[in-house]
């Protein structure tokens, strides 16, 4: 649970693909093994639901009965996270961009624009964050820009562990942006780092 907001934990979070206009979608899940380690994976809505490492044990009935009370141990298991990510998109000399604002105030618009003027110019993939729908992602998808659409369900910001999920589905190209649309919310998406290289805040004239 975010202590903020008081939003969900995202253990359901979905990711859906909608490259060539095919929807598939996963559902992701972090563990945190007794030594530390971190273990995230995805599995579609109709695959059984199994971790493929023996080191993994299925740890649902634990971790969903449990309360975390400390602020340090949510954000100190995202950080981790996001410096892998960081450390990946680094390595193929990939920029990354958080959008983040307020709901309504022009991310998408902004960023159509943005795909539509560099076109042939700049080679751009997008990961989208939204509570519920895939029309951003649609808006997206009509630019002819690769993007997958991560659905927060009542998750009020994305996390380093869906930006992974995300990167692995859409593999962008080396030497390319990627922007990442953040929820519609100007509080929580602040403290959570997503391996970014900057975060662009965008306000609109009524605020």
């Amino acid at each position: 649970m975010c202590l903020t907001c008081g939003c969900s934990d995202h253990s359901e979070t979905t990711l859906t693909n909608i490259q060539n206009d095919q929807a598939e979608e996963q559902y992701q899940h972090t563990h945190t093994l007794p030594d530390g380690t971190l273990i995230t994976h995805t599995h579609s809505h109709s695959s059984p639901h199994e971790h493929h490492s023996p080191a993994a044990p299925h740890l649902h009935a634990q971790i969903h009965g449990t309360t975390i009370t400390l602020e340090e141990q949510i954000l100190g298991k995202n950080d981790l996270l996001a410096a892998q990510n960081r450390h990946w998109f680094q390595e193929r000399q990939i920029l990354a961009l958080n959008l983040v604002s307020s709901p309504g105030s022009g991310k998408t618009t902004l960023l159509v624009r943005t795909i539509n003027d560099l076109k042939g110019q700049v080679n751009f993939s997008v990961i989208e964050g939204d509570q519920a729908t895939l029309n951003d992602a649609q808006r997206i998808r009509e630019t002819g820009c690769q993007v997958v659409q991560i659905n927060t369900g009542t998750g009020c910001h994305l996390e380093a562990a869906m930006i992974k999920t995300a990167y692995n589905d859409l593999k962008p190209s080396a030497n390319s942006i990627v922007m990442i649309e953040n929820v519609g919310n100007l509080v929580c998406p602040a403290l959570f780092d997503l391996g970014e290289s900057a975060k662009v805040v965008i306000l609109s004239v009524t605020e």
